[in-house]
């Protein structure tokens, strides 16, 4: 990720920048505020504005003044109950706002979380920035041919480049006909004078979706840690994966109680069906079950014995 002098000016700015609070801060978040954190080739993350803190959760949830109890133990026992039990009203009271840069194609798979304030580059208004996703090599696979939406073996050799190079040529050559539509270079200028250019919000339609844009997205903490269940797991696609552990790292640094809980009772923990739970507690009793007798389909079946690190 290259950022121009102008951005790095302005991020420069921004960090020397000091502003008088009585509000709650948080030092570890504070040293990277406004910081570009590289994600893929061309992307980043930033954290751009923030409200509460772990007290916020805890003075929420008891509805008191001040940071509730002295007691930090205290405190991290409450935000695990309320995690555990799935109280999620006072982790609602924490808020970040992300300054985020991706590929079109993952903004729009990201979109699907619907409970943030985005908005987004325009480029109804302004031109996109010459810059594609690329994968790297170690990325290029094949579809999978037990999942619809996934990832099989690796591509390599010949197969490989050659499909490196359809991306990259297909993205060069779209954005070259972006460019030659508009009659605007990159810098704003007028290529031919004795021509219009097609208005922008037409000419966007040719890009490939490799193409970068970029958002602010504000969401509350509730709703980011459920992002982060379901973006941060290992079976979602890379290219938005990594962009869910950066900002997961964010939240480590933000609410370490909260993120603590979170790693403990949702990424670490699991659900059990009620048939399920039956099947756990005669196995515990020392009984034999199968899979028939369980009452459970047998992709649930699988999964449980994969939980329980059985052979099914």
């Amino acid at each position: 990720m290259e950022l121009t002098n102008e951005q790095k000016t302005e991020i420069e700015a921004a960090r020397d920048s000091q502003s008088q609070t009585r509000r709650a801060t948080v030092p570890e978040l504070e040293e990277i505020l406004y910081e570009p954190i590289p994600v893929l080739d061309h992307g980043l993350v930033r954290v751009i504005d923030y409200m509460g803190d772990d007290a916020a959760i805890v003075q929420a949830a008891r509805v008191s003044y001040g940071k509730g109890t002295k007691k930090v133990s205290d405190d991290a026992g409450l935000i695990k109950y309320l995690l555990r039990h799935r109280h999620t009203t006072p982790f609602e009271m924490c808020e970040i706002k992300f300054h985020i840069k991706l590929p079109i194609f993952i903004a729009r798979q990201w979109i699907r979380h619907r409970t943030a304030n985005v908005n987004e580059y325009s480029a109804r208004y302004s031109m996109l920035d010459r810059e594609f996703y690329i994968p790297a090599e170690d990325q290029l696979a094949a579809q999978a041919s037990n999942n619809r939406q996934g990832r099989g073996d690796l591509l390599s050799g010949e197969e490989a480049a050659r499909v490196l190079d359809l991306l990259k040529s297909d993205a060069e050559k779209t954005y070259d006909h972006y460019v030659e539509m508009l009659n605007e270079d990159e810098e704003g200028n007028i290529i031919d004078k004795n021509r219009d250019g097609l208005a922008r919000e037409l000419a966007r339609m040719n890009l490939t979706l490799n193409a970068y844009t970029q958002w602010y997205w504000k969401i509350d903490l509730h709703n980011l840690l459920h992002f982060l269940l379901l973006r941060a797991d290992s079976h979602a696609q890379y290219e938005i994966r990594v962009y869910a552990e950066a900002i997961l790292e964010t939240v480590k640094r933000w609410v370490p109680t909260a993120h603590d809980a979170f790693m403990e009772y949702r990424v670490g923990g699991v659900g059990l069906s009620a048939k399920a739970l039956e099947v756990v507690k005669k196995l515990i009793a020392g009984a034999e079950v199968s899979q028939k007798e369980s009452g459970i389909s047998p992709r649930e079946w699988r999964e449980l014995m994969v939980t329980l690190d059985r052979e099914g």
